[in-house]
């Protein structure tokens, strides 16, 4: 079996890592993008007209124009839980499995929501950035976490984990999620509207569809309360982010937090960015040792299942797979 393992070199070391990497050199034939940009469509067929299972990352998209050029491909295998950039049902057509890695980032995405929250309270990347620049930083009154109240944008896994560090930092926790059903009396479950009106810190952690394009736009961002402060760390088509740059220049929120965007790889807008009000990070929620290991460790089980000819955990379209081994 031939491997086809997209991550660019930095990709690799920050995405893929030798474990992970040797794991899969153990069970196939494994080739490695060696250039420094993602691959296009047209560079990913010629550099995939022998494998018989792609190992593709968060930016190596799977457009439907490259399954009917690829005939042994068996396997679309996504390092990634998004699959947004992958046509499942071109895939589908030519009997091509696609497959997606579980939520391996809970606890780190979770953190990284504790820590914009302390630093948005506390100003201290402002500070920082003033005493490395030479300058004396204002001494600004801040704002405990404990007593205030987080507004949670969805329910998923890390919402529910930043839910019970919420409590045990003693915040009430409010949660805007209408396809589920919360059974913890210490939260209250109410429509986003509701929540965007009472919340001191709003934290988006909702599913990136087509139903949730722009859900933070400028009339949600209208009910937030003057001193609150937004927390972007879903993807960047969940907000409309000409309404949030207005919002936070005319001071009608407090500030922001992002780790995701709408730039290339879903990183933070430069234009947002670098408002006085806004601390953001380039898309590094999930990238911590133990996130990536699980993915890329679970990449190399899914593969191992598919040489046997079986389905693996996180496989999209097993009913339409008849390239099998």
């Amino acid at each position: 079996m031939k491997v086809l393992l997209t991550h660019t070199p930095q990709m690799r070391r920050n995405y893929y890592g030798e474990r992970s990497l040797a794991g899969l050199r153990a069970l196939a034939d494994v080739k490695l993008h060696e250039g420094d940009a993602a691959l296009d469509a047209i560079a990913l067929v010629r550099a995939a007209e022998d494998a018989d299972i792609i190992v593709a990352d968060r930016m190596t998209a799977g457009p439907g124009e490259i399954f009917p050029r690829l005939p042994k491909l068996r396997a679309f295998v996504r390092c990634a839980v998004d699959i947004r950039n992958v046509d499942v049902a071109a895939a589908s057509a030519m009997g091509v499995l696609v497959t997606r890695a579980s939520p391996g980032f809970v606890q780190s995405v979770a953190e990284l929501a504790l820590g914009f929250m302390i630093d948005l309270s506390r100003g201290v990347s402002r500070a920082t950035a003033d005493y490395h620049g030479g300058k004396q930083p204002e001494v600004v009154m801040g704002r405990q976490l404990a007593g205030s109240t987080i507004g949670i944008i969805g329910y998923g896994s890390i919402g529910r984990y930043l839910a019970g560090i919420a409590k045990v930092l003693d915040m009430e926790v409010l949660v805007a999620d209408p396809f589920v059903r919360i059974d913890d009396a210490a939260i209250r479950h109410l429509p986003l509207d509701d929540l965007l009106a009472r919340a001191n810190y709003v934290v988006c952690l909702a599913i990136a569809n087509e139903h949730t394009e722009n859900l933070i736009g400028q009339a949600a961002l209208a009910r937030m309360r003057k001193h609150a402060v937004f927390i972007n760390l879903s993807r960047g088509n969940l907000v409309d982010e000409t309404a949030l740059a207005a919002a936070l220049r005319d001071g009608r929120i407090a500030g922001a937090a992002l780790d995701v965007g709408r730039a290339p790889d879903q990183m933070p807008t430069p234009e947002l960015a670098r408002l006085p009000n806004v601390i953001a990070t380039p898309h590094v929620g999930g990238l911590t040792p133990q996130a990536i290991e699980h993915q890329s460790s679970e990449t190399v089980r899914q593969v191992a299942r598919i040489i046997a000819g079986e389905s693996p955990v996180g496989a999209v379209n097993a009913e339409h797979w008849t390239r099998r081994p």
